[in-house]
């Protein structure tokens, strides 16, 4: 991942990209179970989790999940919390993962990120709790 030309998060090796939405009523409660679906979930290489094998997480803010589009040929983004709600939450799942012993790298939180992947599967899952 790039920001202004550098790179500020990156995995090198099989793992999850996560991409992260809040919404307004999300909490620390939903950060918590977040993480710890994240770390067990069996998706990798032989139905394994990153907490089977040590796999890494990179994880990215991203309200544009909250996005609408129902309507019109614009989303609005009204579902997705504002950033002093939302940044703390994503700074939660983080710090929840890394509790549960993940290697986390990350992105800079409403930076204008340039995110490259290469899934292998290819496998996308919207996870809500």
């Amino acid at each position: 991942m790039v920001v202004d030309g550098r790179a500020v998060g990156e995995i090198d090796e099989p793992g999850l990209l996560v991409l992260v939405g809040v919404t307004h009523d999300d909490g620390p409660a939903q950060a918590a179970r977040l993480a710890a679906k994240l770390w067990g979930l069996r998706i990798l290489s032989g139905e394994k989790s990153c907490s089977d094998i040590g796999a890494p997480l990179l994880v990215v803010s991203q309200f544009t999940l909250y996005g609408d589009a129902r309507k019109g040929r614009r989303p609005t983004w009204q579902a997705a919390a504002p950033g002093p709600v939302a940044e703390p939450l994503v700074d939660a799942v983080v710090a929840e993962l890394r509790a549960l012993g993940a290697r986390v790298a990350t992105g800079v939180f409403g930076a204008d990120m340039k995110v490259s992947l290469v899934n292998d599967g290819p496998i996308t899952l919207i996870l809500e709790v």
